[in-house]
C-alpha cells in the first residue's frame, strides 16, 4: 500500500468539514447583547407606559409592515445608490491623494489642512451646504457623502502608505515595475488593511450624512421616511426604520466587508506560516 492509497474515511472527512465550535459560537456575544438590549427597552417601555416609548412588539410590527408593503426596499435602493456613488467618488480621490501624501512631503503639507478641516466639519454642515448649493438634484447627496467620507479615507490611506516596507519599494524600483503593476501588485495589497479600515469609517460617516441630506432636502430615501415618521409623531416607525437601516449596515459589514477582507488578507497568513 502506497501513501496515495491512504484516504480519510467518511467519518474523518465529515469531522474535517464540520465547522469549529468557536466558529459556530462567534455570533453568540452579539446575539446576547441584542437580546439584553431588547429586554431592557421592553422593561423601560412597560415601566414608563408612555405612548412615545413603544414596546418591542409595536416596533417589530412596524418593521414587518414596512418590509411587507415594499416601501423599505424601494427607499433603501434609492439611499444605497446615493451612498454608493458618493463613496466611490470619495474612495477614488482618497486613494490618489492618500498615496501622494504618503510618498511626497510637498503633497502631504499641501493636502494636510484640507484633511484636518474635513475631519472637523460636522456632517450636518455638509448636508445643509449641499442642500443649499445643489437642491434636490442627485449631485446633492453624492457630494455630501463624498465630502464627509473622503477626509477619513485619506488619513487612513496616508497612514497605510507610510507603513509600507521601503524594501518592497526598492525592489519595485530595481526591477523597473510599471506604475500599473506597482499599484496592483504592491500598493493595493499592502494598503488593504488601511483601505478596509477607511471603508468602514467612510461608509459609517456616509450613512449618517445621507440620512441628514434626505431629511432636509430630498423627497425620497430612508431619511425622508424617517422625517415623515417624525412629523407624524410615530416613534415606532422612527425606530423601525432606524433598526432596518442598522440591519443593512450589519449585513454590509459581516456579509461583505469582512468576507472581502479575509480573501484579500489570505496572502498575509500564508507568508506568516
Amino acid at each position: 500500500m502506497t501513501a496515495t492509497d491512504v484516504r480519510p474515511g467518511p467519518v474523518a472527512a465529515a469531522v474535517a468539514k464540520a465547522p469549529h465550535p468557536r466558529r459556530r459560537l462567534r455570533f453568540l456575544p452579539a446575539v446576547l447583547f441584542l437580546v439584553l438590549l431588547a429586554a431592557a427597552w421592553q422593561l423601560m417601555a412597560t415601566l414608563l407606559d408612555f405612548v412615545l416609548v413603544p414596546g418591542v412588539p409595536a416596533i417589530v410590527t412596524e418593521m414587518v409592515d414596512i418590509v411587507s408593503d415594499g416601501s423599505f426596499l424601494d427607499q433603501l435602493g434609492i439611499t444605497v445608490l446615493r451612498v454608493g456613488l458618493g463613496f466611490a467618488l470619495a474612495f477614488v480621490v482618497a486613494v490618489v491623494v492618500g498615496i501622494a501624501m504618503g510618498r511626497n512631503e510637498f503633497a502631504r503639507r499641501f493636502f494636510e489642512p484640507a484633511v484636518l478641516l474635513g475631519l472637523t466639519i460636522p456632517g450636518l454642515v455638509w448636508a445643509l451646504l449641499c442642500v443649499i448649493w445643489f437642491g434636490i438634484d442627485l449631485v446633492n447627496p453624492v457630494a455630501a457623502v463624498a465630502l464627509s467620507s473622503a477626509p477619513a479615507l485619506m488619513l487612513q490611506i496616508y497612514q497605510g502608505t507610510r507603513s509600507v516596507d521601503p524594501d518592497l519599494l526598492e525592489m519595485a524600483h530595481v526591477y523597473r515595475f510599471s506604475r500599473r503593476v506597482t499599484l496592483r501588485k504592491l500598493w493595493l495589497p499592502a494598503l488593504a488593511p488601511s483601505l478596509f479600515a477607511g471603508a468602514r469609517l467612510g461608509l459609517s460617516l456616509g450613512w449618517k450624512v445621507i440620512v441628514l441630506v434626505e431629511v432636509f432636502g430630498m423627497s425620497s430615501g430612508v431619511g425622508y421616511q424617517l422625517n415623515n415618521a417624525f412629523a407624524a409623531q410615530n416613534v415606532a416607525a422612527v425606530l423601525a426604520w432606524t433598526l432596518l437601516f442598522a440591519i443593512v449596515m450589519a449585513i454590509l459589514e459581516y456579509g461583505i466587508l469582512q468576507g472581502l477582507e479575509k480573501r484579500v488578507s489570505r496572502w498575509r497568513k500564508a507568508v506568516s506560516v
